[in-house]
């Protein structure tokens, strides 16, 4: 079905509260017609959480914002002419999602417009217009997308004396995940600064959804299905005890900056030559073992599902969860646990693709439980930008990477009233180190706790890198508060 989406344009919502204003204008596009297709699998999985959470508290977006090209000035006629472009190319980014005899289902627009919204800039600031630009795809980002309404991302452009400066792009989580939208940017700027992408476009979102109808794809569901049956069952039924009553927000967020545990981390990864990935997901198998007092933890991670060829530039939400069942009854060292760690998520990459659908009836059927409630095990997600990146200088002596604990600074970070783990624990980038932050509910992690299980968790990766870490790798469970 080919629709005409000239009478569609919902323009992005400016809040009440901006400290900046705008004027509308719109890039025409046109583009091949496409049928439409249902929801792919990773879209199915947010429109899940949405009927857990809500929209406001499972439909995240992603902010970007492009510099405008500076060796020749950008103006809004231009700037306007590569956004239709951009549209046209991809279809994606023209698809609404709409109920269409009871399903759910992806409708591609052939030609239509695409609101974009022009913020003065009363002269240009020394950094370009660049915090501004920042702050606008904040305040762009706190509304919840109309899939039904909107086109599926938001643009703006900051505009000084007739030149662009920067141009705000922020996606629904139900287009692109972090791989597409960096190609999307890349595309952008080449129609910034040539007028054309010279390269047919990658797969769609719904090119993708039709793949995943196919009798390969089908059974590939399957494969992962009963991996997911069978690692569930291997869980135990608690990772964290209870140490008091929860704090109100519920969910606090906490983050460790550590440069000993980021040096650590690459020590060990260049020595056992494995990802420093596989070792902070052996390091907090190990934590959250010894605090539970189980021989098996159960820890999910988001999967990229881009290996494959039709798959690695595709415009769409791939992106899924994996499961990892992590064994240590025998009591291992450290690095005698890095293979099994390394094959255990292995396995989870091979059978993260799915539709989550299936994946719910599969658990209702067996009796398991499966996105429903706080998941009473832990997500781990390393959004470092170079993971593995070598180490700046030579390796340290291990005094002074001792020394270093005493430079890691934590600090309480947001509370959230609802969220979907009863913890999470992220890897990202930090000056001068590693961020470790860790999201819990605070009945088992309030703040106190959710230090100390940060500061085990470097000082295992300190130790480990130091020499082979016998059994038990770190400090058992603290106790309960009073």
């Amino acid at each position: 079905m080919s629709i005409d989406g000239r009478h569609l344009a919902a323009a992005a919502p400016v809040p009440a509260a901006a400290t900046w204003h705008a004027t509308r204008a719109s890039a025409p596009f046109a583009g091949p017609p496409d049928p439409g297709a249902p929801l792919t699998w990773g879209q199915r999985a947010l429109w899940i959480a949405i009927r857990r959470h809500g929209a406001a508290q499972a439909m995240f977006s992603l902010r970007r914002v492009v510099a405008a090209p500076r060796r020749t000035a950008l103006d809004v006629p231009a700037a306007l002419r590569a956004v239709g472009a951009l549209v046209a190319r991809h279809s994606s980014l023209r698809t609404r999602v709409r109920e269409v005899d009871g399903e759910l289902r992806q409708l591609v627009a052939e030609r239509g417009e695409h609101p974009v919204l022009l913020v003065p800039l009363a002269q240009p600031p020394a950094d370009d217009g660049a915090a501004l630009a920042q702050q606008v795809a904040a305040d762009l980002a706190a509304t919840p997308f109309d899939h039904g309404a909107e086109w599926p991302q938001r643009i703006a452009l900051l505009v000084a004396g007739g030149r662009v400066c920067q141009v705000v792009v922020v996606f629904s989580h139900t287009t692109v995940d972090f791989r597409a939208a960096e190609l999307v940017l890349r595309d952008l700027r080449l129609l910034l600064v040539r007028g054309a992408v010279p390269t047919p476009p990658p797969a769609q979102s719904a090119d993708i959804a039709r793949l995943e109808q196919s009798e390969r794809q089908q059974r590939r569901c399957a494969r992962a299905v009963r991996h997911w049956l069978d690692g569930t069952r291997r869980l135990p039924a608690e990772t964290l005890p209870a140490v008091g009553p929860a704090l109100v927000p519920r969910f606090r967020r906490c983050v460790l900056t550590s440069q000993a545990a980021d040096t650590a981390a690459r020590i060990i990864a260049r020595r056992e030559r494995v990802s420093s990935s596989t070792v902070l997901l052996t390091a907090v198998a190990g934590v959250i073992t010894a605090w539970s007092g189980q021989d098996t933890c159960g820890i999910y991670t988001m999967v990229n599902n881009r290996s494959a060829d039709e798959y690695r530039e595709a415009i769409s939400k791939l992106n899924q969860l994996g499961l990892l069942v992590v064994d240590l009854d025998d009591r291992p060292t450290f690095t005698a646990a890095l293979p099994r760690v390394w094959h255990a998520a292995v396995e989870a990459y091979r059978h993260a693709y799915y539709d989550p659908e299936d994946m719910a009836r599969a658990h209702a059927a067996a009796g398991l439980p499966y996105a429903t409630g706080v998941n009473r095990h832990c997500y781990f997600n390393d959004i470092r930008l170079a993971p593995e990146a070598e180490l700046p200088g030579p390796e340290p002596e291990a005094a002074a990477l001792r020394a270093a604990l005493s430079d890691t600074t934590f600090a309480e970070a947001e509370g959230l009233d609802t969220f979907t783990w009863l913890m999470r624990v992220e890897v990202i980038d930090a000056p001068g180190g590693m961020g470790l932050a860790v999201t819990g509910d605070t009945a088992h992690l309030p703040p106190a706790v959710a230090e100390r299980f940060l500061r085990d968790l470097e000082r295992l990766l300190v130790d480990a890198a130091l020499g082979d870490l016998p059994w038990p790798w770190t400090r058992p469970v603290p106790a309960a508060r009073a």
